[in-house]
């Protein structure tokens, strides 16, 4: 089993990427053309020969430049680009080549070196079209590609390193919490604790040590022990109560940490309500979801939290002023849909001068007794 996981890695292609997808495999579509001019001019064998080489030698260039970083992928670019000069006296559709090596080029960082790379490869796909007298036609097409596509490559790029350094933060910021959270249960259990125990264990020693010459004074400290120690199941269960509502408290703190770090002013009005644990860990996700995404998609410069209790119902709305470029999608919505839905609740995202994310949840009937009674076993710290 493992020798066959080992040689699957040994053999792939890309590299595990979610952002890379399929599309690689999609931009092979530009190859076919190579052999376009060959086959409609009557080319020689010489010409069908040089294309079908440059693209044997083209493709391991190609999947490895998704490997390749540092030095290695301005090798990749630099060999692309030469394979590409090489084979345009022979095919002037091997300008494509050039394209290629400039979409490598456009994730190159910083964004000024990757615009240099462009400019070069512009220069020498420029140089040679004039040397070799080739009709505009016969390369103007590739220029223009050339700066399409390199161009793109750097917008996407920075996209995607400001979402990643986005989500650093956000996993700091969480980390941070969850280290702040349990220091402060540490702190909490010490104060609760401490002194109760320390009350039962000197009452419990007193009963002992009066047992034998004063029965009824014993049997006085025995009831006092029973009592401390119902008072302190009863704090500890209000403890962790508290624990539970810190949960969506939480989530809501980080979101408007991630917001305020993303250059979007936040507005937070969040009602204390009573809910189940389940309730509560669904409209935390659903806040840390939903901010995600107006920070990532909206372009908003403000945005809004709040939850209320509305008679019998409880309603959660993430309000942002974003221009959105889509309509937010994809397995992030689905899944929170789908918890919504799993505890009877409803979702609706509404789009116009502002976009809406609202959650309506039943009210507080649905908060059983039997979660009350087990609240010692819901706590759970991440």
């Amino acid at each position: 089993m493992s020798t066959s996981t080992e040689g699957n890695r040994r053999f792939r292609l890309l590299p595990e990427d979610s952002y890379l997808g399929w599309t690689p495999y999609a931009w092979l579509a530009y190859l076919p053309p190579l052999f376009l001019q060959p086959a409609l001019g009557g080319a020689s064998a010489t010409t069908w020969a040089m294309t079908s080489v440059a693209c044997l030698i083209f493709l391991p260039l190609y999947f490895r430049g998704y490997w390749a970083r540092g030095v290695e992928s301005y090798l990749i670019i630099g060999a692309i680009t030469a394979l590409g000069a090489v084979l345009v006296p022979f095919n002037s559709s091997g300008f494509v080549l050039f394209i290629y090596a400039a979409g490598f080029a456009g994730t190159q960082r910083p964004v000024r070196r990757a615009l240099q790379l462009l400019v070069m490869l512009s220069a020498i796909l420029l140089a040679e079209a004039l040397i070799l007298e080739l009709p505009l036609w016969a390369w103007v097409w590739a220029f223009g590609l050339t700066w399409m596509v390199g161009g793109v490559n750097v917008h996407h790029t920075s996209v995607r390193v400001a979402n990643s350094k986005l989500r650093m933060a956000q996993e700091e910021i969480e980390h941070l919490a969850t280290v702040a959270e349990r220091e402060r249960i540490a702190r909490d259990l010490h104060d609760l604790l401490g002194h109760t125990l320390s009350l039962i264990t000197l009452k419990s020693s007193l009963a002992a040590r009066v047992a034998d010459r004063d029965p009824a004074r014993a049997i006085a400290e025995i009831r006092d022990v029973e009592r401390i120690s119902r008072d302190a199941l009863a704090e500890v269960r209000a403890a962790v109560a508290g624990y539970r509502d810190a949960g969506l408290a939480r989530a809501v703190a980080s979101a408007e940490q991630m917001l305020t770090a993303g250059g979007i002013a936040a507005t937070v009005a969040v009602e204390t309500v009573d809910m189940t644990s389940a309730d509560e860990a669904v409209l935390a996700l659903a806040v840390r979801e939903g901010v995600t995404n107006v920070v990532k998609h909206s372009g908003a410069s403000s945005c809004s939290i709040s939850l209320v209790r509305e008679g019998d119902h409880r309603r959660l709305s993430i309000v942002d002023n974003g221009r959105w470029k889509q309509a937010a999608s994809g397995s992030g919505l689905a899944g929170m849909r789908e918890r919504v839905d799993a505890i009877g609740g409803a979702l609706s995202i509404e789009h116009g001068s502002e976009t809406r994310l609202t959650i309506e949840l039943p009210g507080a009937s649905r908060v059983s007794t039997a979660d009350t009674e087990a609240a010692p076993a819901a706590l759970h710290i991440a």
